[in-house]
């Protein structure tokens, strides 16, 4: 099992990007516009939203994000289109709550306290994140309402692989079979049972299309940079003997990038 990223930790980790974005200038001093919570949560919508629903307790989070602290450091910069899958129970507290004041397409700034900083932020100081929410992911744990069986409006191929594109992609190039690419994934059994996702394990993963069942290879050829599909893959084309679940498999696969050799 791979570590989980944990933003509890961001403080240590090396910047990922090379451009360093100047603090803001109201770093220190936030606007009388501001929401205030009581518990000293300061926050301000910077961009407003297109989408309606709000991050779960239990959901999990795909963002970018800018994080200094109140004397102008840069703490952590992802810049576009680099983005982190995080659920919110991994995420500083006041951080997790301005999160769940977002909507899908929103980005904003949040001025963090020590009380709600788990510890990671000293007294005296503060943490301002700027976050842009690109998109909300329900839990792993919870399967599809269509885990048992491909729906009407599903495709079929010759060999039996039926497929649902949930978002499109905004690549225009498909991998090859001998390529590797990045992507996230969660597999369900179809009674529901979760066995595997890398949304758990809080980073993508890198894999050659040679290397996984025919239900991948086959399936993730169709696909562009960008897409989200979820599979739905008859037996012959998933594990057979091979160690793993057995019988017809359900997965959801993003297709974060293809790597090119």
């Amino acid at each position: 099992m791979r570590k989980l990223f944990s933003i509890l930790a961001f403080a240590t980790l090396p910047l990922l990007a090379a451009e360093k974005p100047a603090p803001p200038a109201d770093l220190t001093a936030p606007p009388a516009d501001a929401e205030r919570s009581e518990n000293g949560l300061i926050t301000k919508k910077l961009v407003a939203g297109t989408g309606t629903e709000h991050l779960a307790d239990d959901g999990f989070a795909s963002i970018r994000y800018t994080v200094w602290k109140s004397d102008g450091t840069l703490v952590q910069h992802l810049e576009a289109p680099q983005s982190v899958i995080l659920a919110k129970s991994k995420m500083l507290p006041g951080w997790g709550a301005a999160v769940q004041q977002m909507v899908v397409g929103e980005t904003r700034r949040a001025w963090i306290p020590p009380a709600l900083g788990a510890g990671k932020i000293k007294e005296g100081e503060t943490f301002v994140i700027d976050t842009e929410l690109l998109e909300l992911i329900p839990n792993p744990m919870h399967p599809p309402a269509d885990v048992a069986a491909a729906p009407l409006d599903a495709k079929m191929t010759p060999s039996g692989l039926a497929y649902k594109v949930l978002r499109p992609g905004t690549g225009t190039v498909h991998p090859k079979r001998s390529q590797n690419v990045v992507v996230h994934y969660t597999g369900w059994t179809t009674d529901g049972k979760m066995f595997d996702s890398s949304i758990l394990r809080g980073e993508p993963a890198q894999l050659n299309l040679m290397d996984v069942i025919k239900g991948w290879t086959e399936g993730l050829t169709l696909m562009v940079e960008g897409e989200k599909t979820r599979f739905w893959i008859p037996a012959r084309l998933a594990y057979l003997r091979q160690k793993g679940p057995q019988g017809m498999l359900v997965f959801d696969v993003e297709l974060v990038k293809i790597v090119q050799k």
